[in-house]
């Protein structure tokens, strides 16, 4: 438990063993007294108070005051403003305690709550940086998809190139061969009589080779 005083401001604070806020309620005082309270309405005070709360981080804001001593409403008990102002009552100083028990008490009832929900909300961290290094690997990955994606399509493209090279050779070849042929039919094609057709002498020289032969072989 954490009591605070500020001038007439009063901040009351308790928290768990595991330091989860159980409860804080600033309290503000005023009485007839008070220089500040010189439109003497509970009402014009409201507003600050609940300012004050706001940047004190307090759950709850209770205006105790003797300001309107002849109002009924007030000096009938505990006055919850929440209508006006979120978490805020106006009481007496005679219900100063009372204030403190009822909602310190409310606020027992729902610490179970609040420790599920802290729970709740770490498990929502974790999820959420789960979440954040799930999105960053996909990043990473999609990133080395791409640098991956666009070699392997360049070492497609070289090998088609490659391909397209290795079949123009083939074809080259293929033609070579089919030449070679030719001239190997056009060479076991050729005879004495082709090659003499034409020129006389060579037909007379190769004619009397030939009968020659004939003689020597009787």
């Amino acid at each position: 438990m954490i009591v605070s005083l500020e001038a007439k401001v009063t901040i009351y604070r308790e928290a768990d063993e595991t330091g989860n806020e159980i409860i804080s309620v600033m309290f503000e005082m005023k009485n007839e007294g008070d220089e500040t309270a010189t439109k003497k309405r509970n009402e014009d005070f409201l507003r600050e108070l609940d300012k004050d709360r706001i940047e004190k981080k307090c759950e709850y804001a209770v205006l105790v005051s003797l300001l309107e001593a002849e109002n009924d409403l007030y000096n009938a008990g505990i006055v919850d403003v929440s209508h006006k102002y979120p978490k805020m009552y106006v009481v007496r100083p005679q219900f100063f305690i009372p204030i403190i028990t009822l909602l310190r008490n409310a606020a027992m009832s729902s610490l179970e709550y609040k420790a599920e929900l802290a729970l709740v909300k770490n498990q929502n961290i974790d999820i959420t940086n789960f979440e954040d290094n799930i999105n960053k690997f996909k990043e990473g990955f999609a990133k080395n998809y791409d640098l991956a994606s666009r070699k392997f399509k360049t070492a497609i493209e070289e090998i088609d190139k490659t391909i397209d090279h290795l079949q123009k050779t083939k074809e080259a070849l293929l033609s070579s061969e089919s030449n070679l042929r030719l001239a190997n039919n056009k060479a076991e094609d050729l005879t004495i009589k082709k090659l003499t057709r034409g020129n006389p002498t060579m037909t007379a020289k190769f004619t009397e080779l030939s009968d020659s032969n004939k003689s020597i072989e009787k």
